[in-house]
């Protein structure tokens, strides 16, 4: 019977966090694009709102009106800011969970060259005893003629 991999437990752990940091990593990504798509909208309604803004000023605004579109302007100009925190912050962690992935990939790339060397040795070990039975068998059929 061939002799088992020493390492195969510790190879099927690697290859189990392996998959887990992939699935982190997904998680992470999917968080970090919807952060950055929050962030888009927030800009893409400043600007709709600085258009208004803009538009209002250009008919003549009361210094009520002006003063609650520029409260307005600074809420959503606070939320921008806010949200690209968000997004720097979702980037990191993405980031991280890359490097967490890279390196289990990278310990389970080294077991399983170790398996694959393991397993390339049994086989020429293998092949060396098959080839000695051979040999002698042929000793022994030229002895008996």
């Amino acid at each position: 019977m061939a002799e088992q991999f020493r390492l195969q437990s510790i190879l099927d752990l690697s290859v189990s966090r392996m998959d887990e940091a992939a699935k982190a990593l997904a998680s992470l990504m999917a968080s970090e694009q919807d952060q950055a798509r929050k962030l888009d909208m927030l800009e893409q309604y400043r600007a709709e709102y600085q258009g208004q803004f803009m538009a209002a000023a250009k008919s003549g605004l009361t210094p009520n009106q002006w003063a609650n579109y520029r409260a307005f302007l600074t809420r959503i100009d606070d939320a921008i800011l806010h949200q690209q925190r968000q997004v720097e912050h979702s980037r990191t962690l993405a980031r991280a969970g890359q490097r967490e992935w890279l390196d289990t990939r990278t310990r389970v790339k080294a077991f399983e060259t170790l398996s694959v060397r393991h397993h390339e040795g049994l086989a020429r070990q293998q092949a060396r005893t098959e080839q000695k039975v051979a040999d002698d068998r042929s000793g022994r059929q030229i002895d008996d003629d």
